[in-house]
C-alpha cells in the first residue's frame, strides 16, 4: 500500500554506482563507432562517469542512473540495431563519490605494500 512515508521514501536519493556496457550486434567487427554514440549520450547527462576498454562507470540518484541506462541503450535500438546491454548496480547507503574512492583506496593499499 503506498503512503506518504513509502512516497517519500520512493522519493529518496539511492546513490548507485553503475558498471555499463552496451553494443550493437550483427554489425562486423568493429564497435568503436558505435560505442561512441553510446558514450556521448553518457557524457552529456551530467552524471558522473569514466569510460574504459570494455565498460563505462556511472554514480548518481538511481532513478537518474536508470533513465540514463535506457536512454543510452535506445541510442542503438532506435536506428534498427540489436542491442545488448549489459549491467550491474551497486547500491549503497549513506556513500557517494564511490567510483573514484574504491580506485584510491586500492591505490593506497597498493602504496602501502
Amino acid at each position: 500500500m503506498l503512503t506518504r512515508e513509502t512516497l517519500n521514501e520512493a522519493n529518496r536519493y539511492v546513490n548507485t554506482l553503475a558498471q555499463l556496457t552496451i553494443w550493437p550486434t550483427g554489425v562486423g567487427e568493429e564497435l568503436s563507432e558505435y560505442v561512441a554514440e553510446v558514450i556521448r549520450v553518457i557524457r552529456q547527462s551530467g552524471l558522473d562517469n569514466s569510460t574504459h576498454a570494455m565498460s563505462t562507470d556511472i554514480e548518481g540518484d538511481y532513478d537518474d542512473v536508470l533513465d540514463l541506462v535506457k536512454r543510452a541503450a535506445f541510442v542503438l535500438y532506435d536506428h534498427g540495431y540489436r542491442t545488448q546491454v549489459s549491467l550491474q548496480l551497486d547500491m549503497r547507503p549513506g556513500f557517494s563519490g564511490q567510483m573514484r574512492h574504491k580506485v584510491e583506496l586500492v591505490d593506497e593499499i597498493l602504496n602501502e605494500r
